[in-house]
């Protein structure tokens, strides 16, 4: 399916490693509780390659021993660290806000699924300047279920008026290609995020895209 075909009506979108690069700024969010902890900060490549995987897994690059409690018990501190520096160095990846024009061009609507929670999704879109131009925004926290279950990615469908089998959703993570295609939208899995470390083809997406201008083709628009 692709954007020029009549049954492509709209397109969701991951967030983290999909529309934004956000690792420098949850690295350095790493670097203050490290700090304050008196634990190394392991290399930014460690941290990049977790981002989509969320902040627990960000902190387990440094604490890879750590207890599933110890964990927990960091979180917090170092979500409140994050939401204190949230777009100081996150940028749309690039490409990534004329692919966005284009497909506002064409008058599809499009969205925003994400694991990230409300308090800290919402305003970092509204720095970004893309809060007012989603469709919808589907949070880690905007219902009991997340992604890789399929309820976010149907209630996103269901609030932009499309149905699945005419939706594209495209993504980073091995959770977006599984909650896509539980769901029963088409899936595309991006080559520039985040991947959790893992080679995006071993989901089987229906489409693997490297850059935003394959991605821009794989949605039907002309070079």
């Amino acid at each position: 399916m692709s954007a020029a075909s009549p049954r492509c009506a709209g397109v969701l979108f991951d967030l983290d490693g999909t529309l934004l690069d956000s690792a420098p700024d949850l690295a350095a969010a790493l670097a203050v509780i490290t700090r304050e902890q008196g634990v190394a900060m392991p290399d930014y490549a460690r941290v990049r390659a977790v981002v989509s995987a969320g902040g627990s897994a960000v902190l387990r690059t440094a604490w890879p021993q750590a207890a599933p409690g110890q964990v927990a018990a960091l979180l917090p501190r170092y979500l409140d660290i994050y939401a204190g520096m949230l777009a100081e160095h996150t940028r749309m990846f690039p490409g990534i806000d004329a692919l966005l024009a284009r497909i506002e061009r064409a008058g599809l609507p499009w969205g925003i699924v994400t694991n990230k929670i409300e308090a800290l999704t919402l305003p970092l879109l509204q720095r970004m300047g893309l809060a007012a131009r989603a469709g919808v925004v589907v949070c880690g926290d905007t219902l009991a279920q997340k992604k890789p279950d399929p309820a976010p990615v149907l209630h996103a469908c269901a609030a932009l008026g499309i149905a699945p089998d005419a939706t594209l959703f495209v993504g980073d993570d091995r959770r977006d290609v599984e909650a896509g295609r539980a769901a029963g939208v088409s899936t595309i899995a991006v080559g520039w995020g985040y991947s959790s470390g893992e080679n995006p083809a071993d989901w089987q997406p229906d489409v693997l895209v490297q850059t935003p201008a394959q991605l821009a083709q794989a949605l039907g628009f002309s070079a």
